[in-house]
């Protein structure tokens, strides 16, 4: 049995000759002489391995995963990692060369070449510092709401990566992925037809890409440019260098949209043969095909509905609505999204994106806890829900209408502290908080409250009512519906369905020996004549009208088909009302007003330099603004304005002479709680626009 020469073999290989320890072949253990069929090779072969590591110098601390350390003559591989991965201090060209085999002959070769076609990016920023959302904040392309609702929705649903929130909330494709691009520092392509590779398109198949939503384009010099909606998908770029048989791409980021625009472009492009379809309609008989009608089992959307996962998520929607503080809450379907959002201080916000698979097990427990049909999708259907949230009664309104989505569903939230609230809290001036309150002392007559639904005419009624004395008065109501139970107050709820009307409660009521009667809004010239006729018989009546300004409900009600004689009779005052946000008290500050802005304030009898406003802090959601006061236009109805009414006075003429009489309009009320620091000019417009 022969022994390697190492003498022999370093001469071959041009080394200098020296004195080397014995080596070991890698089968050969201690004490044991190798045979060459050990190894099953020719001794040239072994001679030929173990001149291939002999140059390599390895130290004993080397590094942990070499696992060669305890055979130091096991054939040594070509090292195919970067050159800073390798020994030394990182540097290529001070790394001593590795011998390959090439046949029978030996010849050394560099680590570099392994890394020939590997790609390399381009120079760009070392780092981008932030988040997604910040740096689209930074980019200045969304704006704090966004910037709110994105990483409110991020909370709610930590395992959705924040680029899909910002796409379910409306911001654009490109926007998002232009920042995803930076952020994950690769190029960031907008997907033109003209720049699609069609051979390439071809031979991955259109399926495959719309499927996966990868286009190729064009070449950027010997590479193939391959451009996917997500940064990271290493396994579908390994799948593409398969499919494409290319050994590496250049990945640039795109919009999916884009994608499957441009592929059913070209797809759209060509031209297809013409058929002729009375010969393939030939063979076609009606009855060959059955179709089968999908339908939704009741029993199993009643099991869903009970299931602890859609109970616990309602049970969350209520819990988050009734902590921000919300009047509203609209569960809204989409053709592929669900949104729930929220009405918060008059204004709506998206709160929740809850999977759209959900929707019918969520309308189905709603409608469950209202007692209303679950089977019944077809028809819009109106119900009541009470419950306790937070040791706090509640009642919601329930209704649900059927869209092309699927049901929407809109509750009203009726919390009982919200009328817990005294007339001095409601926001009006001194004056006209004094002449109301006269108002509502008076033993007969007619008060009426006005504004648009959501301007808080019910909580001025309520609010008025708990102003009375109750053990002194009886005092009545007729509602549809009952939204706030009064303790000491009668309150009647009309039905419809059974003939139960305003009109209707209204004259049963005044034989129950009435003081006070409150009519939930006078509709008719039924329920208007019999309130008339209420008032003028030593009744209170207190009622709801939806119209723009005080001065217009006397237009109203002699349109309806009341005697204009009869309405300055009775009327003795109408309160029109309108809400507006206040400025969050805890981060006001003081901004200087537009040059633009100054003539208008001044007209309006406010010359100011700087006005208050809130700059967002997380206790009013960034939105500057925190609770809602009311504007308040009070016309008291004296005889000179009584015999006006009776000669039906035109609207534009009678406002006139009302302001002239000392009248206060809900513009100068909304200005003057400017000037108090209270709102801004940009609420009192938003709500008084119509008016003027």
């Amino acid at each position: 049995m022969g022994r390697f020469d190492i003498e022999r073999l370093l001469q071959e290989l041009g080394e200098p000759s020296a004195k080397a320890p014995k080596e070991r072949s890698i089968t050969e253990e201690p004490g044991i002489e190798p045979k060459a069929s050990d190894s099953g090779v020719g001794a040239p072969i072994e001679a030929g391995i173990q001149a291939v590591e002999s140059p390599v110098k390895i130290e004993p601390t080397v590094r942990a995963d070499s696992a060669a350390a305890s055979m130091p003559s096991a054939p040594a591989e070509t090292d195919s990692r970067p050159p800073d991965f390798q020994t030394g201090n990182g540097l290529a060209e001070e790394i001593d060369p590795v011998i390959a085999l090439d046949g029978d002959r030996l010849r050394p070769t560099r680590p570099d070449d392994a890394l020939r076609d590997l790609f390399v990016p381009e120079d760009g920023p070392a780092s981008v510092s932030g988040d997604l959302v910040d740096l689209l904040q930074r980019r200045e392309v969304i704006d704090a709401g966004t910037v709110e609702t994105a990483r409110r929705l991020q909370v709610q649903s930590p395992d959705r990566p924040i680029a899909t929130v910002l796409l379910e909330i409306g911001v654009e494709e490109a926007v998002v992925q232009s920042g995803v691009a930076e952020l994950a520092r690769i190029p960031f392509v907008q997907v033109e037809s003209n720049a699609i590779e069609s051979a390439q398109l071809q031979r991955l198949g259109i399926d495959y890409c719309l499927k996966h939503h990868v286009i190729p384009l064009k070449a950027d010099g010997k590479r193939t440019v391959i451009g996917t909606p997500s940064p990271d998908d290493v396994f579908l770029l390994d799948d593409l260098k398969r499919r494409l048989g290319v050994s590496v791409v250049k990945h640039v980021l795109v919009c999916g949209g884009e994608v499957e625009e441009a592929i059913r472009g070209l797809n759209g492009d060509e031209n297809p043969p013409s058929t002729d379809i009375e010969s393939i309609l030939a063979d076609v008989e009606e009855d060959d095909v059955e179709f089968e009608k999908a339908e939704v089992a009741d029993t199993d959307l009643e099991a869903e509905a009970e299931s602890s996962p859609v109970v616990r998520y309602v049970n969350h929607i209520i819990q988050t609505a009734l902590q921000e503080g919300a009047s509203d809450i609209h569960i809204e379907p989409g053709e592929k999204t669900l949104k729930v959002r929220l009405r918060i201080d008059g204004i709506l916000y998206e709160s929740m994106n809850p999977p759209k698979k959900m929707h019918a097990a969520l309308t189905s427990r709603l409608k469950i806890m209202a007692n209303l049909d679950i089977a019944e999708r077809r028809l819009p259907q109106d119900g009541r829900i009470r419950a306790t949230v937070m040791d706090r009664r509640l009642d919601l309104r329930l209704s649900t209408v059927p869209t092309a989505n699927g049901e929407k569903t809109v509750m009203r939230i009726l919390d009982d502290q919200a009328i817990q609230v005294s007339l001095d809290e409601l926001g009006f001036r001194d004056d006209t908080l004094m002449l109301w309150k006269k108002q509502i002392e008076r033993p007969h007559g007619i008060i009426l409250v006005t504004g648009p639904t959501g301007s808080g005419k019910t909580t001025t009624l309520y609010s008025s009512l708990r102003q009375m004395d109750m053990k002194r008065l009886n005092i009545s109501t007729v509602e549809d519906p009952v939204e706030y139970n009064l303790p000491g107050v009668t309150q009647i709820q009309t039905h419809s369905m059974i003939d139960m009307t305003f009109a209707r409660a209204l004259k049963a009521l005044l034989r129950q020996d009435p003081d006070v009667v409150m009519v939930g809004e006078i509709r008719d010239h039924e329920t208007a004549s019999i309130a008339v006729q209420a008032a003028l018989t030593g009744h209170l009546v207190l009622s709801t009208l939806h119209t723009n300004d005080a001065p217009s409900s006397v237009t109203r009600l002699i349109n309806i088909g009341v005697e204009p004689f009869l309405v300055g009779a009775a009327l003795n005052g109408v309160l029109a009302q309108r809400l507006v946000r206040r400025i969050c008290p805890a981060c006001v500050e003081e901004v200087e007003v537009p040059d633009e802005m100054r003539d208008f304030l001044v007209v309006h009898g406010l010359d100011r330099s700087t006005l208050p406003q809130g700059h967002g802090c997380e206790a009013c959601r960034n939105t500057g603004y925190s609770g809602r006061l009311g504007l308040y236009e009070l016309l008291v109805f004296d005889d000179h304005l009584r015999d006006l009414i009776a000669s039906s006075p035109n609207v534009t003429e009678f406002r006139r002479i009302c302001c002239e009489r000392g009248m206060v309009s809900l513009r100068e009320d909304g200005f003057a709680k400017i000037a108090a620091g209270q709102t801004t000019v940009e609420e009192v417009l938003r709500v008084t626009e119509a008016t003027i």
